[in-house]
């Protein structure tokens, strides 16, 4: 019976094998530990929606008091992205690698996405702000158009909820959420229409990031009906996912508008994205 050792029979294992094979096998070993280390780079994909009619973790997304509401037959869905890569959001090499093959994803230098040296609690503190300030511009927004069709709103509260989704992209989808528990009419008409775009307390529509992606995550979640900020049109056309439609839209008075249309079944003429009209972009 041998009674050779452990590390002698790996040592007479590697004696056997050529300078070439041992080489090789080093790079590979290198190879894995350098995958696994933190990436540089970000990635970003198709996030989840929500339907600011809906409810999300047992609350209301848009809970109104003090003025009477209205439920609707269909759904608004704002868009988000999952970003990776980002600070408190790690990334490993692989993971970039990997996102490289997938059509969906799009893979960036972080410094493009985030400053250099943004800790985590700072990129939190400022989504959080710009998710907070994108609903209050909502509200104003939303309260300004129903005056002006004389709809008495002046004592209405709204909150919004929506765990884990931060930035301003939301505003536009928030806008329509609140007007539409605000009217009697069933504006949705029972359809599934998604959306993006930031809002003012005018009722502008601002061009947003990851456009593409969003559109993706609408058409997999049901949407057949997208709302695209005009500001965004160059990057819309000719990446619409089959199946879903997009709308070109400048104020909450023009998607206000396409979302009626759409629940009467008249959406047909509604303005499509056309690579000219990135003249026009919102700033």
């Amino acid at each position: 019976m041998s009674h050779t050792s452990i590390p002698s029979r790996i040592a007479r294992y590697f004696r056997a094998r050529s300078p070439r094979y041992l080489a090789g096998l080093i790079a590979v070993a290198l190879s894995v530990v350098v995958l696994c280390l933190p990436s540089a780079y970000s990635v970003e994909m198709p996030g989840p929606t929500q339907n600011v009619l809906g409810s999300s973790d047992g609350k209301q997304i848009i809970a109104v008091s003090k003025a009477h509401t209205y439920r609707s037959r269909g759904k608004l869905l704002l868009t988000t992205v999952n970003a990776s890569g980002l600070p408190g959001y790690p990334v490993t090499n692989a993971e970039v690698v990997w996102a490289l093959f997938d059509p969906h994803a799009v893979v960036m230098p972080r410094e493009v996405v985030v400053p250099t040296g943004q800790t985590a609690e700072e990129y939190e503190a400022e989504s959080a702000t710009e998710m907070k300030d994108s609903q209050n511009s909502a509200v104003k927004a939303a309260k300004n158009m129903l005056r002006k069709h004389g709809i008495d709103v002046a004592d209405a509260q709204v909150s919004m909820h929506v765990d884990d989704i931060g930035g301003p992209s939301a505003g536009m989808m928030y806008t329509l959420g609140l007007i539409d528990k605000l009217t009697s009419q069933d504006e949705t008409g029972g359809k599934t229409i998604a959306g993006t775009g930031t809002i003012n307390a005018k009722g502008t529509v601002g061009e947003i990031g990851g456009i593409r992606l969003k559109m993706h995550g609408a058409k997999r979640d049901g949407a057949t009906w997208f709302l695209a900020p005009r500001g965004n049109c160059d990057e819309v056309v000719g990446h619409v996912p089959s199946g879903l439609r997009d709308v070109a839209v400048s104020t909450i008075d023009d998607a206000y508008d396409a979302v009626v249309a759409i629940g009467k079944g008249k959406g047909a003429s509604l303005p499509h994205c056309t690579v000219d009209t990135d003249v026009e972009k919102t700033k």
